[in-house]
């Protein structure tokens, strides 16, 4: 047995994949790779089909696709009307359809009626302020039921949401929204992380100041039961004293729904503009048919606001399924808080960034006094899982579970690779492409890999969720350059990965943090997979820094209780990497730190540390969740030319 985790025949005969495939006047035998190359050579038939399949609410018009010879010029269902609003709220009931906890122990929720009730309120109000559609709203809230509301009566009025979370900076918030210039601003009074409580309205002050355009402030109270001063801003709550909009206007499928950020941590973050109908028949296809959720199912990602998984989870109300929000520190108040929100509330999918998953290995965690019954789906993204953590899961976590690690980001708001139920579950390995889409893995000179090769992860045909464009960029060029500089006209996504032979695929690390010691590239994910299963250490970092003409690999790593490591420690990791990897992926010195950078999203900054350490300027510090861990790096003596 070389697979982890096999369907069973009954769960792949009831799944909505193979519901999807008897819509298809071709046999497919349950084979994946099979409808996959189908999907691509019938792009048309396909996203016609699942569009009536998905029950998406709007005009189909007659069109699918009409390609243009640019690639982000080509346009899919082009006489298209619909109402994002209107699909995510199709369903009226009186059941749940959010439930919020924080970590401090507050739990709300809402029911379907009463979603419904107050977006159309609160879309109502939007109106009163004279906002149409096309204007801007952003968002510097925690992950609450309110958020939700406020982002579903701006797409139900065609209003442009964007939001972060609470902890970014003044300057990071400014970055960000200044560029698209909102008239309103949605905030909370606090947030809790880490059994802090954090105030927020202090430097919302600082953002208005910064940013013009901002007309109205409006604020919700974290705590309804302990209303705070919410200053000279609009109450949430009393903005919802207002005669109920039921009307859903449909908007075209191009037409912006948010506005997401890249991380920025190479300079101004990149304002990337999505469309409405784009996001979601792209959501409804990865909920639906990859991850096999149905009506009354609930959803569970643990994400801020600030994340795409955040839109992503929200998407997943389309499906007719509740989601959970969480609100905290992932190990606060407990290492396992997360998996038991998940035990007492019965989630049936788990969403969670692969980084939780290596904390929870390296803490050795076992749910063994938990009921994780429920959970059939398990996905875990941010970054690559490890082999390692793959088994972790398994052994630990849930042996009968659907474990797929999936892989796209905030520029499509989903996945180019990621799972579904027509294939097995293998150690380390992603299961396979998103159906209707083009994805291949190129060699530099723009060639398709061989099985067990490494190259560019890219897109060869237009595809439905590509960015509308880039916000400010009136010609294009930045969209141009961020996807199509490396290869003429296909899209070039940024990351370094491997096509295994059983249609699967290894993510290697970003392209721009590879490693060419030798003119040999190395993905940095192959040596923190090495190293991160070393028992006294908990997390690493790698980079190349230019030396002698060539580049040379540095290793940095955090461990167990901030110990040091000794020379025998160090013998050890490199013997390690040499024997499992090659002589060429073995660093030439190894760093023990205190602390590893990231984003706000999680990710480890490898890029910001390789500027450093080769003396480069960093652009833009405000996207680094803990920028004080940079210090470490400035100047080191081992590193010394």
């Amino acid at each position: 047995m070389n697979y982890l985790w096999k369907p069973s025949s009954k769960l792949v005969e009831n799944s909505i994949l193979n519901q999807f495939t008897k819509n298809i006047d071709v046999k497919f035998e349950k084979n994946f790779k099979k409808l996959w190359q189908w999907s691509i050579e019938n792009p048309e038939k396909f996203w016609s089909k699942f569009w009536d399949f998905s029950k998406i609410i709007g005009d189909k018009g007659n069109k699918i696709i009409v390609k243009d010879k640019v690639f982000n010029k080509s346009k899919f269902f082009p006489d298209s009307r619909l109402n994002y609003a209107e699909n995510i709220l199709k369903k009226r009931s009186n059941e749940v359809a959010i439930n919020f906890l924080s970590e401090h122990g507050i739990e709300e929720e809402i029911t379907w009626n009463e979603l419904h009730e107050r977006v159309c309120r609160f879309s109502a109000y939007l109106k009163k302020l004279n906002l149409k559609k096309g204007d801007r709203v952003a968002a510097y809230t925690p992950n609450k039921i309110e958020c939700v509301i406020c982002f579903l009566a701006c797409a139900k009025n065609g209003i442009i949401w964007s939001s972060c979370s609470p902890d970014f900076g003044v300057q990071g918030v400014v970055d960000r929204f200044k560029q698209i210039e909102p008239k309103v601003l949605i905030t909370s009074d606090y947030y809790f992380y880490n059994g802090k409580k954090i105030d927020i309205l202090d430097k919302v002050d600082e953002v208005i100041k910064q940013i013009p355009s901002i007309e109205k402030v409006i604020v919700y109270s974290y705590y309804k039961n302990e209303k705070e001063n919410l200053k000279n801003f609009i109450d949430f709550e009393e903005a919802l004293n207002i005669e109920s909009d039921e009307t859903f206007e449909r908007f075209e499928f191009n037409h912006p729904i948010y506005i997401l950020f890249s991380s920025g941590t190479t300079g101004k973050p990149k304002c990337i503009t999505h469309g409405t109908g784009n996001v979601l028949i792209e959501h409804n296809k990865e909920f639906m048919l990859h991850c096999d959720i149905r009506d009354n199912e609930k959803l569970f990602y643990y994400t801020t606001t600030g994340w795409m998984m955040w839109n992503w989870l929200v998407g997943g109300l389309a499906t007719g399924s509740s989601i959970f929000l969480f609100d905290g520190a992932p190990v606060y108040p407990k290492i396992d808080v997360l998996l038991e929100y998940c035990q007492n509330k019965k989630i049936n999918l788990f969403g969670v960034s692969a980084k939780y998953i290596d904390h929870l290995k390296n803490e050795k965690y076992n749910s063994k006094n938990l009921d994780l019954s429920s959970i059939k789906i398990i996905t875990s993204t941010g970054s690559p899982l490890a082999e390692e953590s793959f088994k972790y899961v398994y052994d630990n976590i849930k042996k009968d579970v659907h474990l797929a690690s999936i892989a796209g980001g905030t520029d499509l708001v989903g996945c180019l690779v990621l799972g579904n139920l027509f294939s097995d579950v293998h150690k380390g390995e992603i299961q396979g492409q998103s159906l209707g889409i083009d994805v291949d893995v190129f060699t530099d000179d723009g060639k398709s890999t061989v099985d067990g090769d490494k190259g560019e992860l890219v897109v060869k045909q237009p595809f439905p969720s590509m960015p509308v464009k880039f916000w400010g960029d009136e010609g294009g060029q930045k969209y141009h350059k961020a996807y199509f500089t490396r290869f003429k006209n296909i899209w070039h996504h940024g990351d370094f990965i491997e096509r295994t032979d059983k249609n699967g695929f290894i993510m290697r690390g970003r392209s721009d943090a590879t490693l060419n010691p030798g003119g040999v590239r190395i993905g940095t994910s192959e040596i923190y997979q090495q190293v991160e299963d070393i028992d006294f250490i908990t997390e690493g970092l790698v980079v190349g820094q230019d030396f002698d003409d060539d580049v040379r690999i540095i290793l940095f790593v955090t461990t167990k209780n901030n110990q040091e490591i000794n020379d025998g420690q160090i013998k050890l990791i490199k013997s390690k990497i040499r024997k499992n990897c090659s002589p060429k992926h073995v660093p030439a010195i190894i760093i023990k730190v205190p602390e590893i950078p990231r984003t706000k999203s999680g990710k480890i900054v490898e890029v910001a540390v390789k500027q450093i350490i080769n003396g480069e300027k960093i652009n833009n510090i405000e996207a680094i969740a803990n920028p004080k861990a940079l210090k470490f790096f400035e100047k080191l003596p081992q590193l010394k030319l």
